[in-house]
């Protein structure tokens, strides 16, 4: 659950909040009189978010991506071990 603060406390406390963000992946909501409120989340984060919104932006990715996610869920398909995906990708 985000972290919710005024402007106010969140200049006076910025680096205990940054600490916060970067090292629990805390989302701090800055609350601004009169203006829209404002998220401060990690950049890893935010970079995640970014990603997994393009590959869901195509539909037949994001359909083909969730099919997988649902078949893994169902435990269906044949697993792999760690060497045999090693050497697939040439790393052995």
């Amino acid at each position: 659950m985000a972290i919710q603060t005024t402007y106010t406390h969140a200049r006076a406390h910025l680096a205990s909040l940054l600490n916060e963000v970067s090292e629990n992946r805390e989302v701090v909501i800055i609350q601004r009189r009169g203006h829209e409120d404002v998220a401060l989340i990690s950049a890893v984060e935010l970079g995640g978010i970014l990603e997994t919104a393009h590959l869901l932006r195509s539909p037949k990715n994001a359909e083909r991506l969730l099919a997988g996610l649902e078949r893994a869920r169902n435990d269906e398909g044949s697993g792999e071990s760690l060497k045999d995906l090693r050497n697939e990708v040439g790393l052995e």
